[in-house]
């Protein structure tokens, strides 16, 4: 986990591949990385090479490139429960009140770490792999709408569109 100019860095899963050639074995790794600025941008990605650092330099070059906006409720939660899936990994996401906390495991919590997510649960349902489970839940947090994004969709206004909370 590193932090310069203000984006976070976060390693979620490192694997070594293996190639066996005629001297004996080459091996390889793979970096999978997810970096944020702790204010509803995120970026993934999945690097290649001979050495882990170099690996884990170009995946956290590559997240910085494809950074996406996730809007965030009050800057701490997201805006209503959510589910994504992608190959077999099955995500569910809920919004949680304040003082909750992150409740997500491995992969998931890298993720509401650097978005900036302060309260949350999630369940990650089917696979384990890191990779599946990440754009699972990349998948969903894109489907998520914020009440801004409704109130323009049905030209009314976010007052009309947001319920009171008694």
């Amino acid at each position: 986990m590193e932090k310069n100019n203000d984006i976070l860095e976060k390693l979620v899963h490192i694997n070594r591949i293996t190639k066996v050639v005629k001297g004996g074995r080459r091996f390889g790794f793979s970096a999978l990385v997810v970096v944020g600025n702790q204010n509803g941008k995120i970026g993934v990605a999945h690097a290649k090479a001979k050495q882990v650092p170099d690996a884990i330099k170009k995946a956290n070059e590559l997240a910085r490139r494809k950074l996406i906006q996730i809007p965030l409720r009050d800057g701490r939660t997201i805006h209503h429960d959510i589910y994504g899936k992608d190959g077999a990994g099955k995500i569910k996401l809920r919004s949680a009140p304040k003082g909750t906390g992150i409740i997500a495991g491995g992969p998931v919590r890298a993720v509401c770490e650097v978005l900036g997510i302060k309260d949350i649960v999630a369940k990650s349902l089917g696979t384990a792999n890191p990779h599946n489970v990440i754009r699972a839940c990349m998948k969903a947090l894109q489907k998520q709408t914020s009440p801004k994004q409704i109130s323009n969709l049905r030209s009314k206004k976010i007052s009309e569109v947001i319920e009171k909370r008694g």
